[in-house]
């Protein structure tokens, strides 16, 4: 498995021939979705969903029903490739994949609770997950853990807690555009101290590989 990550949420999982990309948004590249084979969109924010990028590219796209209905008025045409997977569903991505949980961590509670699902992605013997904005986990071991670090609806306490909790073999910082480069160090030492060191935090520069 190649484990590539772009700008902020947006990853890409290589495995025998399959290109999958995660949430490609405002911050990611358009190179990210070079060769996609499949797109996955958690939900509706534009840091994880743009809809130039997918208008860019001709991969199917797999997503949750609001993200669809938003896709029908913004990108037509890139509707008539798209998917609606719920909650519990596994599908063939190219990969397999299973779409876990469906709401978006509470962001205030005078705004809507919008629906986001997790996927859970096995690329040979590795799995990966990427829980959207959430920090509902997988409910099963996994290798590798998209680990947000940083949001407007999350405390580090709370992020640090959801790695230990998932435990995977390796944990990947992710959705990390909204702390300033120093910002994000405080964060990394705190990560590096208090998440054990088995399961291996590390945040990849864009364009990097795991």
């Amino acid at each position: 498995m190649r484990f590539t990550k772009f700008g902020h949420a947006c990853v890409r999982i290589e495995h025998d021939g399959a290109v999958v990309v995660v949430d490609p948004g405002v911050f990611t590249q358009p190179e990210a979705l070079d060769g996609a084979t499949a797109v996955l969109i958690t939900h509706e924010h534009p840091d994880h969903y743009n809809p130039a990028l997918l208008e860019g590219s001709d991969a199917p796209v797999y997503t949750i029903g609001a993200v669809a209905a938003q896709i029908l008025k913004g990108a037509p045409a890139v509707h008539e490739r798209t998917t609606v997977v719920k909650p519990g569903e596994s599908f063939d991505a190219g990969l397999p994949v299973t779409a876990v949980n469906e709401k978006h961590a509470v962001i205030h509670a005078d705004l809507p609770h919008f629906d986001n699902s997790g996927f859970l992605i096995t690329a040979g013997e590795q799995t990966v997950f990427h829980p959207g904005d959430a920090l509902d986990g997988p409910g099963r071991p996994v290798d590798v853990l998209c680990l947000p670090v940083s949001a407007p609806w999350a405390r580090s306490a709370e992020l640090i807690d959801f790695a230990r909790e998932v435990g995977a073999a390796r944990t990947v910082a992710i959705h990390d555009r909204v702390y300033s480069e120093a910002g994000s160090g405080i964060f990394d030492t705190q990560a590096g101290a208090l998440i054990p060191a088995e399961h291996g935090y590390v945040r990849l520069a864009d364009g990097a590989d795991l």
